[in-house]
């Protein structure tokens, strides 16, 4: 390629989706036409303002307080100092920094890959529509501290582990922010093992746990949605979790993730199908004063159309007699 083709290149067919082009080019360019992709890779950090953040939250919030506590440094706004630093000689000085590198090197050498661990757990290659589709679905929100997108950069987190046997359905990714990912790491207290192993267990009696794969409309990893036979409406919808669960009080997180999926998918579809469905009623009946029947949690998502009922006010409020028209 001449000067003249790639400037044409750069100034008129460059087409940026993110940094990435430009900087390998200025990289290849400084660096007499070939680099490795380690020193590219390296070229990207210092635009990286996530990866600034995430260090920031690491330095203020874990290694900034130990030394604090033992009265190695103090902190002044957002400024830290080396206490006593005033006193050292240029040697001394120097003999302290060959300690921490001796430190360093001894402990790189005994832990190597597993001193950054933490920040490869979730490295796995999520294609960039599945990642975007779990940040769309969270609203763009860490779904733990609610943080927005703009203010902390979002990671895909597996909910269950990979290391744990967690796959990539949608149903087992969420969006959390690099703070709230770090904290929660590859060791959620929960073992969804035993989760995954329940479902080869049928409740004897239990219409759900033994429902005909002919009723099947669509399913997850961890929930089913089918057709209710007793439908309150055109097109009811149960949405259940596989494992069998009395109620929805006692679903995991997983789980309840999983049926939301559900819920969501076919509310698009339901509405995709028929134009005339205008709202839904979703509803869970916990425990038999509720009105619990089927004591295999479920999810009801019932189609709503102008006019199938006289006065629709009041919506679920209406499981108590006179209780749905309120506020008259």
């Amino acid at each position: 390629m001449t000067f003249t083709e790639l400037r044409t290149f750069i100034e008129k067919r460059m087409r940026m989706s993110h940094i990435y082009q430009p900087v390998m080019l200025m990289t290849l360019l400084r660096g007499h036409g070939a680099c490795t992709d380690e020193k590219i890779a390296k070229s990207i950090l210092p635009f990286d303002e996530s990866q600034i953040e995430y260090y920031k939250n690491i330095t203020n919030n874990m290694v900034g307080r130990v030394l604090r506590r033992h009265g190695v440094v103090e902190k002044d706004g957002r400024t830290y100092r080396l206490v006593g630093y005033e006193s050292f000689k240029a040697a001394q000085v120097d003999e302290l920094v060959e300690l921490c590198r001796q430190k360093l090197d001894t402990f790189l050498e005994k832990r190597g890959e597993m001193a950054f661990l933490h920040r490869k757990a979730s490295a796995g290659y999520i294609s960039g529509t599945l990642r975007y589709e779990v940040l769309k679905r969270a609203k763009f929100h860490c779904e733990l501290c609610g943080v927005a997108a703009d203010i902390r950069a979002l990671e895909v987190d597996h909910i269950l582990p990979r290391n744990k046997g967690g796959t990539d359905d949608p149903a087992n990714l969420q969006a959390l922010c690099y703070s709230c990912n770090s904290m929660k790491r590859d060791r959620d207290a929960t073992d969804f093992r035993a989760i995954r192993d329940s479902h080869a267990h049928k409740e004897n009696g239990c219409p759900f746990c033994h429902l005909g794969r002919n009723r099947v409309v669509e399913e997850n990893e961890m929930a089913v949605a089918f057709r209710d036979l007793y439908p309150a409406t055109f097109l009811h919808t149960l949405v259940i979790p596989k494992r069998h669960v009395t109620d929805y009080f006692e679903m995991s997180q997983f789980e309840v993730k999983a049926c939301d999926l559900l819920l969501r998918s076919q509310k698009e579809k339901l509405q995709r199908d028929d134009r005339k469905i205008l709202g839904f009623n979703v509803g869970i009946n916990a425990g038999a004063v509720a009105g619990q029947t089927v004591f295999h949690s479920h999810i009801h998502l019932i189609p709503r159309r102008a006019g199938d009922v006289e006065k629709p006010r009041g919506g679920v409020r209406n499981v108590i007699p006179g209780k749905g028209s309120y506020g008259d």
